[in-house]
C-alpha cells in the first residue's frame, strides 16, 4: 500500500476526531496521523504518496490557525504532482456564507502549487451559501464536507464512503 499521511488542524477536537476515524478506516498500519501544530518541518509531506489534509473554518471564512501556519510552511515545499485529498468541517446553518471555506483555501493553495487533488464530494444533503469550496461546475465540494454541529449523525457514514472513494481514486486497495 502507498504511504498515506493524514494532517489536521483542530481547535475543538472535531477535526481531530474525523482525522482519527479516517486513519482507523484506512488502517493505522497504513496511514500516519499528524497534528500540524506539532510538525517541525512541513516537507514531511514528501514522505507520502497520498496526503490528506483536514481543517475547520473559523470566524468569517478563515483557515484554522494551526493549518494556516502549516500552509505557510508548505509554501516552500515542492508540491507539484503530489496527490492530496481534503476534508473540511464547518457549520452550514450559522455560517452558511463561509461553510467549509477553510477547505477551499487549502484547495486553491494546492492547485496553485501544482498538486493533484482527489476526493471531491457531492453537495447533496447540505444547505449553504458559500461557493469557495465548490468545484468549477458547482456540483461538488473540492473534498469531504462535514458539519458536526448540525449533522453529526451523518459524519461517520460520509467519512466511510469518502475514504473508499479516495482509496479508489488514488489506486489503493
Amino acid at each position: 500500500m502507498a504511504g498515506i499521511g493524514i494532517f489536521y488542524g483542530s481547535d475543538t477536537g472535531h477535526t481531530e476526531d474525523a482525522a482519527t476515524l479516517i486513519q482507523q478506516l484506512i488502517g493505522e498500519e497504513n496511514a500516519d496521523l499528524f497534528d500540524v501544530a506539532k510538525i517541525k518541518d512541513a516537507s514531511v509531506v514528501n514522505n507520502y504518496d497520498l496526503i490528506i489534509l483536514g481543517t475547520s473554518t473559523w470566524y468569517l471564512g478563515e483557515l484554522q490557525s494551526d493549518m494556516d501556519n502549516f500552509r505557510s510552511e508548505l509554501a516552500d515545499v515542492d508540491l507539484s504532482g503530489r496527490t492530496f485529498a481534503l476534508f473540511g468541517l464547518g457549520n452550514q446553518v450559522d455560517y452558511s456564507d463561509y461553510f467549509v471555506d477553510g477547505m477551499g483555501i487549502l484547495y486553491n493553495f494546492l492547485k496553485d502549487k501544482g498538486a493533484r487533488i482527489i476526493g471531491s464530494w457531492p453537495v447533496d444533503g447540505y444547505d449553504f451559501a458559500s461557493q469557495l469550496s465548490l468545484t468549477e461546475d458547482g456540483e461538488s465540494f473540492v473534498g469531504l464536507a462535514l458539519d458536526d454541529d448540525n449533522q453529526p449523525d451523518e459524519t461517520p457514514e460520509r467519512i466511510a464512503e469518502w475514504v473508499e472513494q479516495v482509496k479508489s481514486e488514488a489506486g489503493i486497495s
